[in-house]
């Protein structure tokens, strides 16, 4: 499905992975997903995000979020390639890596999902699957994509901190700034009149103001998305 907009519902597709045969839409249930690919089992790069991604495990849980990872190679291979990346955490050995691997050696799912990096191919000339990053909602629509080449490892405590903003946005009537971190100011967007803002923010709204007169840059406490 080449081209995936955001908001676009994601594929519901079948695959062998590390923890068996999953279907996507059952294995997420009711939580928010991160699906992410890898070029290839036993590569350096794949080896430290993955290993960063089991470390941060607990901190997506606690955020009911479930982590996916792909790569094209064969399920008996990243159940091998898993004990490497536990013992890269210096984790004990025997230790269960914490979510699954998708086996994707047809590269079909890649293919499908627009996964492949021309520009880095394998020693057969076939091209290897590229850093893709899909955050999905619990509605199962795509919420944020992010793509990067083959030769450069993602940040993943750059994932979790867009998660934090999903899920805050996805609850409040906010925007987050540049470099937003949980717990700073939020944004209120320039959609909601002032009256409005005041009601809504009883933390109380500040307009920084700028030449233009216009006083769009409106900041205000980050709210508990447990208020109703």
């Amino acid at each position: 499905m080449p081209g995936m907009m955001l908001g676009d519902t994601f594929p519901n597709f079948e695959a062998d992975s590390t923890f068996g045969k999953i279907k996507l839409h059952d294995f997420l249930g009711d939580s928010w997903g991160i699906l992410f690919s890898h070029p290839r089992d036993y590569t350096p790069v794949c080896t430290t995000e993955l290993g960063r991604a089991a470390q941060l495990n607990s901190e997506f849980c606690k955020r009911n979020v479930k982590l996916i990872a792909l790569s094209i190679d064969s399920v008996e291979d990243h159940h091998g390639w898993s004990k490497d990346i536990m013992a890269y955490n210096n984790e004990e050995s025997g230790s269960e890596f914490p979510f699954p691997i998708i086996a994707d050696d047809k590269r079909e799912l890649a293919m499908a999902l627009g996964m492949l990096d021309p520009e880095e191919k394998d020693q057969t000339g076939m091209p290897l699957t590229a850093r893709c990053v899909f955050v999905i909602g619990p509605d199962k629509k795509l919420k944020l994509s992010i793509l990067y080449p083959a030769t450069t490892g993602r940040n993943f405590d750059e994932i979790l901190r867009v998660v934090d903003s999903l899920q805050l946005t996805t609850k409040k009537r906010v925007a987050t700034p540049v470099d937003w971190q949980a717990g700073g100011s939020v944004m209120v967007p320039p959609s909601i009149p002032e009256e409005e803002a005041i009601m809504l923010f009883p933390a109380g709204v500040y307009t920084k103001h700028l030449p233009s007169g216009k006083n769009y840059l409106r900041y205000t406490q980050q709210p508990s998305t447990t208020d109703h």
